[in-house]
């Protein structure tokens, strides 16, 4: 099988950890640890977010005066570098030496005419206080929306429409490489009058772009890795229930008011227009249940092949 698996933020930076070296790498550890198995039986083509590694390198660049700020397609392409190399790492350390791995720079294509470049909507960078948020609005003109009790900077997240790299994607992939790319949704890129290529400041979805990316490169599966078990309806009540299989049309029909815009949402939707283009699965659900994802087993599988939405109390085998 040839498996895209997306990893959420959790997987590199939990919550209210400090943004260390050492701490994204003992989580990237956690997440090779369940991504080896699939490497060493599947074709696998890892992606992930980046959205806590963009926003402290867009602090780095403002405190320093003397230059501008650096482009926000500029720090997605060095959190691409980062994060590639300690998954590309870390993996390697648990498979077999011969096992060609690769970490990929990839662009993605934006329309600059896209409507979200009006009303910024990904987060980035760690949570404030609400005078502090006041305060980075004032000096450097940043916008910050509602995280919970905070406050966190967001910027414009158009949709993806190309990945550039498709093509050495799908050759590292036919010669056995597992490939790491679309990091933190690509880096993104729009054409000027005359097919000028050149970066756009924005963060593209990492579920979109990875939803697209297996897609374009014939995935049979895409797996979008969370700290959740499940997507869940009434999330956070007492009568929470998890959604174990749905079809993608009756799923947004019925519940696509459930889902946060912020974290489970863009999952839902990006796995229900990967299982309507393809009539292939997505499964959404947690890092440590990959495998039995992979096998229809746990989390929320989302498929044209299921019939309206199947809700359970708990998620089950």
């Amino acid at each position: 099988m040839r498996v895209v698996v997306a990893l959420g933020g959790n997987a590199l930076l939990r919550r209210g950890q400090t943004m260390s070296v050492e701490n994204q790498r003992a989580n990237v550890q956690v997440a090779c640890n369940c991504l080896a198995p699939i490497a060493e039986h599947h074709e696998l083509v890892i992606s992930h977010g980046n959205g806590p590694q963009i926003g402290l390198l867009a602090l780095e660049g403002a405190a320093y005066e003397a230059a501008p700020e650096t482009p926000l397609d500029v720090l997605g392409a060095e959190t691409q570098g980062m994060i590639g190399y300690l998954i590309e790492q870390e993996l390697g350390n648990r498979l077999p030496f011969d096992k060609p791995l690769a970490s990929l720079l990839t662009m993605i294509e934006v329309d600059p005419d896209d409507p979200a470049f009006n009303d910024p909507t990904k987060p980035i960078g760690p949570v404030y206080a609400a005078d502090e948020a006041d305060k980075l609005a004032s000096e450097r003109g940043w916008v910050f929306k509602p995280d919970g009790d905070s406050m966190r900077r967001v910027v414009a997240s158009p949709a993806p429409k190309r990945i550039f790299e498709e093509r050495p994607i799908r050759w590292l992939l036919e010669r056995g490489c597992v490939v790491i790319c679309a990091g933190g949704g690509g880096i993104p890129t729009a054409y000027r009058p005359e097919r000028q290529l050149v970066g756009v400041e924005a963060v593209i979805d990492k579920d979109h772009a990875s939803a697209l990316l297996a897609r374009d490169i014939g995935a049979d599966m895409l797996i979008l890795a969370t700290d959740a078990p499940a997507a869940f309806v009434g999330f956070g009540t007492d009568d929470a229930l998890a959604i174990r299989r749905a079809h993608p049309d009756a799923l947004l029909a019925q519940y696509a008011t459930e889902f946060a815009s912020g974290s489970m949402l863009p999952k839902v939707t990006a796995a229900c227009a990967f299982a309507r283009a393809t009539g292939k699965p997505a499964a959404i659900g947690a890092l440590a249940d990959i495998e039995a994802m992979l096998a229809g087993a746990k989390g929320t599988v989302i498929s044209t092949q299921v019939d309206g939405v199947e809700l359970v109390s708990a998620v089950t085998d």
